[in-house]
């Protein structure tokens, strides 16, 4: 329990520390978002209206302290304010209709490259030198070298444009309506199987790895000859013994893999035009919506400190030395 608090406090301070630089990073954008706003509009008013216009999305003219403050104040509120590019739909409302499509695509795409990955890693390992581990491992240092935007691009290409397997935008058939029914559900994979491929080819090299490596220094240690000579099955041996003490760096990875492509999927949406908060973030940075891209940037943030909290209370079920201290 002391360690689960120590480590409570610890996210604590990072969240406050992210949420600083949450603030001034928008207020270091070029442009000012009502001029931008009025532009858009090929409209004209006076330093009054103006002045209300300003008042009416949060961007008063006071000291940056008193900004701050009031900042921290709507984040314990859960009040971003109102979109500039979206008036006047509340930032919240917006950052909630896209983050169940983000967490859809981030979520399925993690669980595929993670098992897929592990499982691999540790086939690749146990058997080092035979066919699996001399396509498995070049393959996935391959994969690992290619950025994101370019397997977006070549599955859009390939599979949507040219051979029109899939989809090329969308979370659904828009002529459907959002129902927990067979056939909304059967559109959402479908129109989500293209962006989840993309994500988890990114990340399935990683894992495989990071798993094989973690596996071959496990499977000279003595417990394992100790396994092997009490007659346990290979595949104990390999999946209780080997596996399970094998597994806690590649558990690391897989939350700085959440937060990261909590983040990174902004690419894979933009490109696939998928409605989750990347592509969300993407319209904020354009339009200059500060209360949107600050709203947006807290999520991510909390997504990231969240995972790594899983993270420690996995660490703390898979280790038992954790437990013990």
């Amino acid at each position: 329990m002391q360690f689960l608090l120590k480590r409570l406090a610890f996210y604590l301070v990072a969240f406050l520390v992210a949420a600083t630089f949450n603030f001034v990073i928008p207020r270091m954008l070029p442009g000012n978002p009502a001029d931008i706003m009025l532009a858009n509009a090929n409209a004209a008013m006076g330093p009054a209206a103006r002045e209300a216009l300003m008042a009416t999305f949060g961007f008063v003219d006071a000291p940056l302290h008193e900004q701050y403050f009031s900042y921290l104040k709507s984040i314990f509120t859960w009040d971003f304010g109102v979109s500039v590019k979206f008036f006047p739909v509340p930032v919240t409302d917006m950052l909630m209709q896209a983050l169940p499509w983000t967490l859809f695509l981030t979520g399925a795409a993690l669980l595929v490259s993670f098992s897929v990955g592990t499982l691999l890693g540790i086939l690749a390992a146990w058997r080092r030198g035979t066919m699996i581990d001399v396509i498995a491992s070049p393959t996935a240092l391959a994969l690992q070298s290619i950025p994101s935007v370019v397997v977006a691009l070549c599955g859009l290409y390939f599979l949507g444009v040219s051979n029109k397997i899939f989809p090329t935008s969308y979370a659904y058939d828009p002529k459907l309506d959002p129902t927990w029914s067979v056939e909304f559900i059967s559109s959402v994979a479908y129109h989500g199987f293209l962006p989840v491929l993309t994500l988890s080819m990114v990340l399935v090299g990683g894992y495989l790895v990071t798993m094989r490596n973690n596996m071959i220094g496990q499977l000279g240690e003595d417990y394992i000859s100790m396994g092997e000579a009490k007659g346990l099955s290979d595949a104990r041996v390999r999946y209780t013994y080997a596996a399970r003490n094998a597994l806690l760096p590649s558990v690391t990875s897989l939350a700085l893999s959440f937060g990261a492509l909590f983040g990174g999927s902004l690419v894979t949406e933009v490109v696939f035009n998928y409605p989750g908060v990347g592509n969300l973030l993407y319209l904020g940075i354009v339009g200059r919506d500060f209360p949107l891209i600050q709203g947006q940037l807290l999520i991510m943030t909390l997504a990231m400190l969240i995972a790594n909290f899983a993270v420690d209370l996995a660490y703390v079920f898979l280790d038992p030395r954790l437990k013990r201290a």
